[in-house]
């Protein structure tokens, strides 16, 4: 059988483009053939480990060559890559490896204390770490140093799976969706079509690998063609302002907040950009204060729309249509579709408001263990329904109307709130809550949690985050707490949220109107770390 899979991807580099430069990680430079060298040899340590065709192994880690040179190990071993969110707390680590069913772990050092109690649930005996580690315990470095390597061909198909990229749900607990070889190469050729990525490119890479747009939209687009990646571990704008100039960087991508503080920082004027030619942004729509700055500098943004379950690419807006299209969120990808349906499944006239449904070659097979789910999340004719509300233009142009889902999206991490929702219920004397977006200048949005309480008692700010640190990702926790007599709910029973954000929100809060972008929502940002610390 001939191997399909993206594990197969640096090989081919290899024996095309041997000597090109494939990814620079600070001082740190690697051709294709250094690149695929490695990811052989972690192919080589794992299947000594007893790592075969389908095992899950988890990744927990920082941006680093050896996030990539593990995922292609992986999977050229016909096994599954289980990326985990590096700010998750311990409960969530847990969930991810025992959900996934995970059989190895690879992780960096720091996160050893964090990784420690799902490892022991989940039974995994088989943990390495990154860089050397010591005589008791060698790291992958000195692990790959004794492997000679050679590429594991593992026959897979487009249909196997690839990764499992767990992603926030309306339940509390994270899902796992089940991307497959064939759903990353189709996300890949999406982008070599509609954003012209070509071998030439030096794409610089400031977010987290971890996240479904970094990797799918991202890093395998510029490995596919034969691009060089600048990876950094995290985000710093005046140290990615000179390392646009140092390397000739034409690609870029991030959220809106990436782009301000680019634009913000004092280097930004003396920077040469001339490299540049594609900048993407997801997360939230692209305010005209940030398309000024860059218009200014002769640049303009591309900007779209999609999902981990999409692999994330489903729609995208030109750079030329930026303007005149303001608030879209673009056309389908070359090889996606886009249509609106109500609430009876029928489709809508366009103009109509009404549920998003995709289909297309990225678009998931379903979510790993939860067939209930799955069934739920596609129509009978196999379009996958998005739990977003938009409307086409008479052009097609898709336009977001605003969420079936409360989802929030602060510095472009999803916060869905029944999962904060869940924990604050658990506090002595809370009776109810509901937890919205309210804007925030900065992110986007941050989540506030308004709660009502039994008589007599009384529940702080300072008392909500002391309860939930630790126990979710920081980026979740609601930044303010109000008390108030009674939420406003429905005949039925439902607390009615829009009426919360208009009146928390100073009114910019309220549902979200027609030509709300809300491009790639699993895009995200390293400086969210400042703003937790900020809170």
């Amino acid at each position: 059988m001939h191997e399909l899979g993206i594990g197969a991807w640096p090989a081919k580099r290899r024996l095309k483009n041997p000597d090109k430069t494939a990814l620079v990680f600070g001082d740190e430079t690697y051709t294709y053939r250094q690149f695929a060298d490695a990811a052989d040899r972690i192919a080589a340590v794992l299947a000594l480990h007893g790592i075969g065709k389908g095992d899950p192994v988890a990744y927990l880690g920082e941006n680093s060559p050896a996030f990539l040179q593990s995922l292609f190990a992986v999977t050229q071993l016909g096994a599954v890559f289980v990326p985990v969110n590096t700010r998750l707390a311990p409960p969530e680590i847990t969930h991810v490896l025992t959900d996934s069913g995970a059989r190895a772990v690879i992780h960096d050092p720091e996160f050893a204390e964090r990784l420690a109690p799902g490892i022991a649930a989940a039974g995994i005996d088989q943990v390495i770490v990154t860089g050397d580690g010591d005589d008791a315990r060698p790291g992958l470095r000195r692990l790959m140093a004794e492997r000679l390597g050679g590429h594991m061909a593992v026959p897979v198909t487009h249909a196997d799976p690839a990764i499992i990229m767990y992603t926030s749900g309306t339940t509390g607990k994270a899902k796992g969706a089940v991307l497959t070889h064939g759903n990353l190469t189709w996300v890949s050729i999406n982008c070599l079509v509609d954003y012209d990525v070509v071998s030439t490119d030096v794409a610089l890479l400031i977010s987290p690998l971890f996240h479904a747009a970094a990797l799918g939209m991202g890093a395998l687009p510029v490995i596919l063609k034969g691009g060089t990646i600048v990876l950094e571990k995290s985000f710093d704008p005046g140290r990615a302002l000179r390392l646009i100039e140092q390397h000739g960087i034409t690609m870029l991508s991030g959220v809106p907040t990436t782009y301000q503080l680019l634009a913000d920082h004092p280097d930004w004027d003396g920077t040469d950009l001339s490299t540049l030619q594609k900048l993407t942004c997801g997360g939230s729509a692209v305010p005209t204060r940030i398309l000024d700055a860059y218009e200014a500098r002769g640049l303009s943004f591309s900007q779209g729309y999609g999902m981990t379950e999409t692999s994330p690419g489903a729609t995208s807006l030109a750079p030329d249509r930026t303007r005149d299209k303001q608030g879209s969120v673009g056309l389908p990808h070359f090889f996606m579709d886009v249509r609106i349906a109500d609430e009876h499944g029928d489709m809508v006239p366009r103009g109509t408001v009404g549920e998003i449904e995709i289909t297309g070659p990225n678009v998931f097979p379903g979510y790993l263990n939860l067939p209930e789910e799955t069934a739920k999340a596609f129509t009978d004719d196999g379009w996958f329904r998005s739990g977003d509300m938009g409307f086409l233009d008479p052009d097609g142009y898709l336009f977001i109307a605003d969420r079936l889902k409360d989802m929030i999206i602060s510095g472009g991490e999803n916060i869905y709130p029944a999962e904060v929702e869940n924990l604050i219920n658990d506090i002595d004397g809370v009776t109810g809550v509901a937890v919205i977006g309210v804007p925030d200048e900065k992110w986007g949005e941050s989540p506030w949690a308004i709660v009502t309480v039994r008589d007599g008692l009384d529940v702080t700010t300072e008392q909500v985050r002391a309860h939930l640190d630790g126990r979710i990702a920081r980026y979740k926790i609601p930044k303010n707490v109000i008390v108030v007599d009674e939420l406003p709910r429905t005949a039925s029973g439902k607390v009615r949220k829009a009426d919360l954000r208009t009146r928390f929100g100073g009114g910019a809060a309220a549902p979200k109107p027609a030509g709300t972008a809300v491009p790639w929502q699993t895009e995200t940002l390293r400086t969210v770390e400042d703003r937790d610390r900020r809170r």
